[in-house]
């Protein structure tokens, strides 16, 4: 990445970095107001001025909230979600493809979020152990929609097909049988119908586990270079990140849950609510979870980084091509416009991924190593 580049993603984290605090900020301080100023319990009156059954009501009082919050941070989302990333030259839709795609994602959101929502609101009238079950519900949706995410939702997003390039097919295939993993085909996914960045992912669980590549990746990247990269994603699988991701949600789930729901308890009679299945003291519990997943994220943030550094030595294992893992990393860095050295508090913090400048010092320095030991 040239000078002006860096300079430009540094600009980018940085306007990005801001408003996502200041939009979080505000979020909180007009959420403790909704609750403090009795605007929530006064929203929970009018849901059931048209229903007696609660959980109509609470439809009505989620779709209101809703709303309001999408018509008040709109303009936010239009100049810093569409008309930055067209400055910064990163976004192919259209204003009309990109309503279209916020429209699927919250009616994609709802179908999958409302099973949830209704079962929460029944186990926190019924039980005082509300908090267990959910925990338990919730687990068990996340590894369900792990399985089915990649045959039945990202299709909604996304169009999925064979990889072209016999040749290229070839060596992943060659690499996916060296792993031991299974997989019926390579494919790629149309991302360039959204962005110009580059990406590619591991997905799903069991029979739907596959390794997906953006376009943009497979039109830009080498064939060394994607072999490169999807031997890094290969690498989250033989380490089996999957499922120490899985364990990980599980007891981040049931420790999150655990300690949210004493919380809430404790606070409920400050905002003047008597019962903690009360329509109007929900959005009290969303609030101690958006406090309580700030304070926790550089845990799960650092956990996905260790995993990230030990897919990048699996690949230079398999691949033993530090040259084309390099630039791979430096395609990725200019193409997604990430910023190479970012603020070490920020990366501990919020970086699900090491820097660009810490992998490739990283992968140097282990791939020196290894040499290192084979000539000794």
């Amino acid at each position: 990445m040239d000078e002006t580049r860096k300079e430009l993603a540094k600009k980018y984290e940085k306007i990005k970095l801001t408003v996502g605090i200041v939009e979080g900020v505000v979020s909180l301080v007009i959420l403790v107001l909704f609750l403090a100023l009795g605007y929530s319990k006064k929203l929970e009156i009018y849901a059931f001025s048209f229903t007696s059954n609660p959980y109509l009501a609470l439809v009505i009082f989620g779709a209101v909230i809703g709303i309001f919050s999408s018509l008040l941070f709109f303009p936010v989302d239009y100049v810093f979600g569409y008309r930055l990333e067209h400055k910064f030259e990163l976004s192919n839709l259209t204003f009309g493809g990109w309503i279209k795609e916020k429209i699927k994602a919250a009616l994609v959101g709802g179908v999958i979020g409302a099973p949830i929502a209704f079962l929460f609101y029944w186990l926190i009238s019924s039980y005082e152990l509300w908090w267990l079950y959910l925990a338990c519900i919730v687990w068990g949706y996340t590894v369900l929609l792990a399985q089915i995410a990649p045959v039945l939702i990202f299709p909604l997003f996304y169009k999925f097909s064979r990889i072209e390039n016999e040749d290229l097919t070839g060596k992943l295939m060659a690499l996916c049988e060296k792993a031991g993993f299974k997989v019926s085909g390579i494919y790629k996914f149309n991302m360039s119908k959204t962005t110009k960045k580059a990406n590619a992912a591991f997905t799903g669980m069991g029979k739907t586990k596959r390794i997906i590549l953006g376009d943009t990746l497979l039109e830009t990247f080498t064939d060394d270079e994607i072999e490169t990269v999807f031997a890094h994603e290969l690498g989250h699988y033989k380490k089996g990140h999957i499922k120490k991701n899985i364990l990980f949600s599980l007891a981040a789930t049931f420790a999150g849950l655990f300690i949210m729901s004493k919380i809430y308890l404790w606070l409920l009679s400050m905002f003047c609510f008597v019962n903690p299945w009360e329509i109007g003291a929900l959005p009290l519990l969303a609030l101690i979870a958006a406090v309580f997943s700030f304070f926790t994220s550089p845990i799960g943030a650092g956990l996905s980084r260790k995993f990230e550094f030990e897919a990048d030595r699996f690949a230079l294992d398999t691949t033993k091509d530090i040259a084309s893992y390099r630039s791979a990393m430096l395609k990725l860095s200019d193409q997604n416009l990430s910023n190479e050295e970012p603020n070490k508090l920020v990366e501990f913090w919020s970086y699900s991924h090491p820097s660009i400048k810490r992998r490739i010092e990283a992968a140097g320095k282990y791939f020196d190593e290894c040499l290192a030991v084979a000539d000794s």
